[in-house]
């Protein structure tokens, strides 16, 4: 694969992929510090109700809005990237040179602490963690509860399948020999779309079942666990790195959205 460094997109994409581990773990800082930060400051702004009682107008407003912000913000952010991602656009030439640059300079070491990182997200570990949550909402007797959580994942699961078959992309090349390999269509990311959703929805539960005080912290941990599995998809180069950034777009778009479905369909009556 020949590129012209000249191009602007092909050198950000060689210079990213020269400084992939410091990015990473900058990325990683900030997606916790907005995660949790932005937690704490959406809890200000919509203050929480009793449960079991009606949700005040403006604050249900309030709630509704930002959802909505965020699904629509996720949704832009997907429809712009498969609209960037040929071959000719800019962010194909990016992404060709990530994933060429990293194949030539990316230590062993490196991949394969990623090749153990991405095998949370695969489906059957998704599968798993989705079994298990559903399982133990069943014996809490949380019969609704657990009905969501499967038809949000399994729904999630359905939604990347359609869509890979729709844009039907390549994958790049990945001959690293660390025992990761991949096939099918590559945009968007299954790993990072079923980790957003599944580990996104495990927060979601989680946050409804603990005290305030671990709220921040488990949302931060959760959007680590999900930025981290989408790297690693780009580190081991079984994904161009838009198939991640996609990924992660259509995955929060369909949590953001089942979650208010969810949250509209439990508000006690009357509001």
């Amino acid at each position: 694969m020949t590129l012209d460094v000249s191009d602007p997109a092909v050198r950000l994409g060689l210079q990213a992929a020269d400084h992939a581990l410091p990015l990473y773990f900058a990325g990683l800082l900030a997606v916790m510090l907005l995660a949790g930060g932005g937690w704490l400051l959406l809890r200000r702004v919509v203050h929480p109700h009793q449960p079991g009682r009606p949700m005040p107008p403006m604050q249900l407003v309030l709630r509704l809005g930002l959802g909505a912000l965020g699904i629509v913000a996720a949704a832009t952010a997907f429809a712009e990237l498969a609209d960037e991602m040929g071959d000719g656009e800019g962010l194909g030439r990016f992404d060709e040179a990530v994933a060429g640059r990293l194949a030539q300079t990316l230590a062993p070491a490196v991949l394969r602490v990623f090749a153990t990182i991405t095998h949370l997200g695969d489906v059957i570990m998704l599968t798993l963690v989705s079994l298990a949550a559903i399982g133990w909402l069943l014996w809490q007797r949380r019969w609704r509860m657990a009905l969501a959580f499967g038809l949000v994942t399994g729904g999630g699961g359905m939604l990347n399948r359609v869509l890979k078959s729709v844009f039907e992309r390549v994958r790049p090349p990945h001959e690293h020999g660390v025992g990761v390999v991949a096939d099918g269509y590559s945009f968007p990311s299954g790993h990072s779309a079923g980790s957003a959703v599944v580990y996104g929805m495990l927060a979601w539960l989680l946050l409804r079942s603990t005290p305030r005080h671990w709220h921040a912290p488990i949302v931060a941990v959760a959007a680590a666990l999900v930025f981290t599995i989408g790297v690693s998809r780009v580190m081991l180069q079984v994904h161009w790195a838009s198939d991640v950034a996609a990924g992660l777009a259509s995955g929060t778009a369909w949590l953001l959205t089942c979650v208010l479905i969810i949250d509209w369909l439990r508000r006690p009556r009357g509001t």
